[in-house]
């Protein structure tokens, strides 16, 4: 479908489309939940509350330098520059910016037993985990199979798998430390921004 819509519209107006539509979706959802009805599906846990503050770094860490980097093989700042000898957090995995959605995702459902809640970051978790192998699928096509397998068996798509098999080392000074720094901003900024945007204030703020 999206090649004849293409072939249509042109790439970029069927970008824009996609994206405008993509944020219809989000805003839909917000409306969605903020007019469903409260069902409680496990009582507060106040220990629970601590998830999202521990886990969120990483999250963030993941999608500032996903978003950054040059990647082949999933969202980021393209492809072209990519240096598969120094490909920074794609060799921690090839899909950060989706692993940190799910990080984010499945760190706000142990605080939070409404239904609604369960049903919003279920989509998202959803949608970040099914992310992954249909970009896979994807990158494969285009590049061919013998281009993804010199390439690919240098990540996983699971954070440090590749590493774990002896594939690849974490590339660390591909990573950058301003990248750290910059998630670590990100986290702050939301953090502090919780309580007068989402009407909740984290544990100890």
């Amino acid at each position: 479908m999206r090649r004849k819509l293409t072939t249509v519209l042109g790439e970029r107006l069927y970008l824009g489309l996609y994206s405008a539509v993509s944020l219809g979706a989000l805003i839909w959802l917000g409306l969605a939940y903020a007019a469903a009805p409260y069902v409680e599906a496990w009582p507060p846990m106040p220990a629970m509350q601590w998830a999202p503050v521990i886990v969120m770094p990483f999250a963030c860490i993941l999608v500032v330098a996903g978003l950054t980097s040059r990647n082949p093989f999933s969202l980021g700042a393209g492809s072209a520059g990519y240096d598969a000898a120094r490909p920074g957090i794609v060799s921690l995995t090839r899909h950060p910016v989706l692993w940190g959605l799910a990080l984010w995702a499945l760190a706000h459902v142990p605080p939070n037993g409404d239904a609604a809640l369960l049903v919003l970051f279920g989509l998202f978790a959803a949608a970040a985990f099914a992310g992954p192998p249909n970009l896979d699928a994807k990158r494969r096509a285009r590049m061919g199979p013998d281009v993804w397998s010199d390439i690919s068996g240098l990540t996983s798509n699971v954070p440090l798998m590749a590493g774990l098999a002896g594939r690849a080392r974490v590339d660390r000074a591909g990573v950058g430390a301003w990248r750290l720094v910059g998630g670590i901003v990100l986290y702050l900024l939301l953090y502090l921004a919780h309580a007068p945007v989402i009407g909740v204030a984290p544990p100890g703020l």
